[in-house]
């Protein structure tokens, strides 16, 4: 039986193209009240005084909550209250929150609140937050609490400063016959999830609290409720059935914070905050944004010696996650390339917008923007071919990473076969520039890409699985199904180790952390490693209580047993063996007598000899594994109007084993979808007061149906050898090198260097014809 590699359904599927598939918000129990959030609409302002009195004594208003009495937050370090306290630091923070018996009611009220604000200078970017004299956005800096890790600098913007120092710098620039520097920005974005964040929450009264939520990351909701309110850890139920597409957004936690403070308000009652679509953008965390000067050295001949490198991201007005992903961007800060000498500082700068979440790909298409751009600059001053440069610089197994973790075939895969693969596919020989007619121009443009997890070191994920009297399995995960597929191949890979149709695996999609095994978070491409081994785990406990069982009513040595087929039977003579389903609940003899009950089989999985980062040199090892891969992109240009079509995007991904290949190609085109989008079109737009003043799909714009190019999907598979069946995560990858690869597609056209996104045609004009 062979299941693994096979494009086996989603287990959800039939809900969701039926439209019977339940989200957060299709939850409306008669007993609801509605929350309504009143927002600033300042970047930053002095609060002077907030009048109530009109909304409270609306009919159907049964509280208008306002700050002040609820604890810092934030998951790395404490510094954002719920509900803003004497000043707002972004358009778009939370005010106030009304609460009501109808949505209607409680948006109505909320326009009837008067708030008088005194508007303060604010700081429009992350070069703007490390000037001297710029505005302080956290005076209390030094005192905040925060986990291991976090490195704030008080009395300057800096939330935090992640430092990586390998080899010798300074040797390095001694080696460096030619090198290039330049400058790369872009302004924080959206995540444009179809569906928008959704929590309600009640307080019952035995003091249980439970909140059904949106979200990615429902055990960490339990965590960080119980740390903010005092509340044990067991009286917190937290639920999140299917997710309506999340991209990194949906692993904050804000809402459901919101939503249980309402609850506490009105006496615990049921209480429900969803966000529309200009609060999802602009209040609840967004994309982060980033500034990076980026320095390469190499020989004459090509062979990188040094790279110098600042990153400065937009951490916007609280740290929450910006934090660990400035941490995430100068773990993998070079790219996959074997560079002996590096010296990069990735700080994250407190400004006055709105605060970010992690992003698919977890501030890696970021830094890959800029380093791969730089990349082909230098490939260009060198006068070598782009990709030949990538190949003879990549790293193999042996190389160290930047964090000094030493690579080996299973956990870093193979970076020049990807290439080799890529240039076959975008027909790289045929010329990377061709003039095609008097004004137009087609291009190609690439990148490579790697990845590792920056995760927490005692991350664990667990599954259970229970046995029905048809020998059927139920597999209950908390990995939470928001579109990626993972819990169809955890599926298949139980039926795989159980040798069984995959149809009779019936999984659980709704997480209740009362009652499902905790999985650490659906994020960081971690979900089919994790949880697939602690499935694994899993399915050997139910294989030995199986051949234990079946081994009293055979007669035979458990170890001469076998299990597979929906039977135990006898591995020397397999006519001698019991179908599955009569032992699942216990064996009935003749006469009565029963051994055994139902089997329920569990199992987990830790990460292993992950470490922090050192405070110094950021040596340590922060994930398992780098998923590697080669990227293109194919563009053709009117270079009168500078209007541009995507033609092709092309992605070779060291996959380790394809488990589904539908699900797997579907996954990398999604996410290169996502990735030229964020390269193409997608920014947000701030006024000199840090107002975000495009707020609405209509002026914020995401590639739309049509406007995509032909996607080519190809794996390279180098077994990793501690993951299910050899497989890396791969959920991610696709996006990470599409915006760097569609800008050295744009640039090699145009004849200039193109270094901010988005890359749209009045940029484009800007660049070449005014040089800026």
């Amino acid at each position: 039986m062979k299941i693994i590699g096979q494009s086996v359904f989603r287990k959800e599927s039939w809900e969701k193209v039926t439209g019977k598939a339940k989200y957060t918000n299709d939850f409306e129990p008669k007993e609801m009240l509605f929350g309504k959030l009143v927002t600033s609409p300042y970047g930053h302002a002095k609060i002077n005084h907030i009048d109530t009195s009109e909304a409270i004594k609306m009919r159907g208003v049964r509280a208008v909550i306002t700050g002040g009495k609820f604890p810092l937050t934030g998951e790395e370090m404490r510094d954002r209250p719920p509900i803003a306290v004497d000043r707002v630091r972004y358009y778009g923070e939370v005010v106030a929150i009304v609460v009501a018996d109808t949505l209607a009611t409680a948006q109505l009220a909320a326009s009837q609140i008067h708030i008088s604000y005194a508007p303060l200078p604010v700081v429009n970017s992350p070069s703007a937050a490390l000037q001297p004299g710029a505005p302080l956005l956290h005076e209390n800096l030094g005192s905040y609490e925060k986990i291991a890790g976090v490195y704030p600098v008080p009395g300057t913007n800096i939330a935090s400063k992640i430092k990586i120092r390998k080899g010798n710098i300074r040797k390095g620039w001694e080696e460096s016959e030619v090198s290039v520097q330049s400058t790369f920005s872009f302004n924080p974005s959206d995540h444009a999830a179809m569906e928008t964040r959704c929590s309600f929450a009640q307080i019952h009264e035995d003091g249980k609290v439970e909140i059904t939520s949106s979200s990615q990351a429902p055990f960490m909701i339990k965590k960080l409720m119980a740390t903010y309110f005092g509340i044990p850890t067991g009286n917190i139920l937290v639920k999140t059935p299917l997710v309506g597409g999340a991209y990194g957004g949906k692993a904050s936690v804000q809402l459901e914070i919101l939503a249980y403070i309402a609850s506490k308000a009105v006496n615990g009652r049921l209480v429900k905050v969803v966000n529309d679509r200009e609060e999802d953008m602009v209040t609840s965390p967004g994309h982060i944004g980033l500034e990076a000067t980026v320095k390469l050295g190499s020989t004459k001949d090509g062979i990188l010696k040094a790279a110098e490198l600042l990153y400065l991201w937009d951490g916007g007005a609280y740290s929450d996650k910006s934090i660990d992903l400035a941490r995430a961007g100068a773990v993998d800060c070079t790219g996959p390339y074997r560079i002996e000498n590096i010296y990069c500082d990735s700080l994250c700068m407190y400004t006055n917008h709105p605060y970010p979440a992690p992003f698919r790909g977890f501030s890696h298409s970021e830094v890959h923007f800029a380093f791969e751009r730089t990349m082909d600059m230098l490939a260009k001053k060198l006068n070598m071919d782009p990709l030949d440069f990538r190949y003879n610089n990549a790293i193999k197994p042996g190389d160290t990473t930047p964090t000094q973790v030493k690579l080996t075939r299973s956990s870093v895969g193979n970076v020049q076969k990807c290439i080799t693969r890529l240039k076959e596919l975008i027909h790289w020989d045929d010329g990377q520039r061709i003039e095609v007619g008097e004004n137009t121009i087609r291009a190609k443009g690439v990148s490579c890409i790697w990845k590792t997890s920056t995760i927490d070191t005692n991350a664990s994920s667990g599954v259970i699985l229970t046995f029905n009297p048809d020998g059927s399995i139920n597999l209950m995960s908390g990995v939470v199904e928001i579109g990626t597929g993972t819990k169809t191949i955890l599926a298949q890979i139980l039926a795989e180790r159980l040798k069984m149709p995959v149809e009779k695996i019936h999984v659980q999609m709704l997480v209740n952390t009362q009652n499902t095994p905790e999985h650490w978070k659906t994020v960081a491409s971690r979900a089919t490693f994790m949880a697939g081994r602690a499935v694994l785990n899993a399915a050997d406990d139910v294989i030995l209580q199986l051949k234990e069982r079946a081994a009293c009513i055979l007669r035979a040595p458990a170890e001469d047993l076998e299990v597979g087929y929906e039977k135990v039977f006898l591995r020397d003579d397999p006519d001698i063996h019991i179908p599955v389903k009569d032992i699942a609940y216990g064996f009935v003899y003749p006469n009565g007598n029963t051994v055994g009950g139902q089997i329920i089989g569990s199992g987990t999985y830790t990460l292993r000899h992950m470490t922090r980062l050192d405070k110094e040199t950021g040596a340590g090892k922060p994930g398992p594994e780098w998923t590697v891969g080669a990227q293109g992109v194919e563009i053709e240009i009117d270079t009168r109007a500078y209007r541009y079509r995507l033609l092709k995007a092309v992605s070779v991904i060291d996959i380790g084993r394809v488990l589904n290949q539908k699900t797997a190609e579907g996954q990398v085109m999604g996410a290169m979808n996502i990735g030229l989008s964020f390269g193409g079109r997608e920014t947000f737009i701030f006024d000199k007061y840090a107002r975000v003043l495009n707020p609405q799909l209509r002026t914020y714009r995401p590639i739309r149906f049509g406007e995509q190019p032909e996607y080519i999907v190809d794996f390279v598979e180098t077994p990793q050898i501690d993951a299910p069946y050899g497989a890396r995560g791969v959920g991610e990858h696709g996006l990470i090198g599409m915006p760097a690869a569609l800008a050295n597609s744009l640039s090699a056209a145009l004849g200039v260097e193109l270094r901010h996104l988005p890359l749209t045609p009045e940029l484009l004009w800007r660049t070449k014809e005014r040089g800026t």
